[in-house]
């Protein structure tokens, strides 16, 4: 059982992405979970509002299913499936520190941010704030991460290599250049 704990190898997860999007590819279905987001508020009423969440948001149960147990799978995994502390870089955590992050290599999401007691109108304008633009990004890519670095670059699709390629670039100046200021 102690198998189960641990981080599984990439000759295991690799493989299995790789059959999952062999199967998607079959039944002509494409992964992402940004699209997501669309269904979401289309069953929430947002055609209403905006034409671009009016349209059958049934044909996407499928998809629906699958954000749902990744969900259940992630919650059953950090709760019940790993005793593992995040292994971060140690040259990182005085950095962390400096920006008032003491529970670097402790938690997946850092306390001083994320708990409820920290939630303060900084927090909440910066979490909003940025999920919003993510919202935005992957909207303006037509796809998410995950959209376009599994189902994109499996498909050999010339615009998901592109949009990886500014995710990275992106994360790399939210890191290096705009979190210092931030915190």
């Amino acid at each position: 059982m102690n198998w189960i704990l641990e981080p599984w190898p990439w000759y295991i997860g690799g493989p299995a992405i790789a059959i999952f999007m062999l199967l998607l590819l079959i039944i002509g279905k494409q992964f992402g979970m940004s699209s997501n987001l669309r269904s979401l508020c289309s069953i929430g009423g947002g055609g209403k509002v905006a034409d671009f969440f009016n349209f059958d948001w049934k044909s996407q149960r499928w998809n629906l299913t699958l954000m749902i147990g990744a969900a259940i799978g992630g919650f059953i995994s950090a709760n019940y499936l790993s005793d593992n502390i995040v292994q971060i870089n140690e040259s990182l955590i005085p950095q962390l520190k400096e920006y008032g992050i003491n529970s670097a290599g402790k938690a997946y999401l850092p306390p001083e941010i994320f708990a409820l007691e920290n939630l303060d109108l900084k927090n909440v304008i910066l979490l909003l704030g940025g999920g919003l633009l993510v919202g935005f990004g992957a909207r303006y890519a037509g796809g998410c991460t995950s959209g376009h670095g599994i189902s994109g670059l499996s498909n050999l699709q010339l615009p998901s290599l592109i949009a990886i390629v500014g995710f990275f670039i992106g994360g790399l100046i939210m890191v290096h250049l705009l979190y210092p200021f931030i915190f």
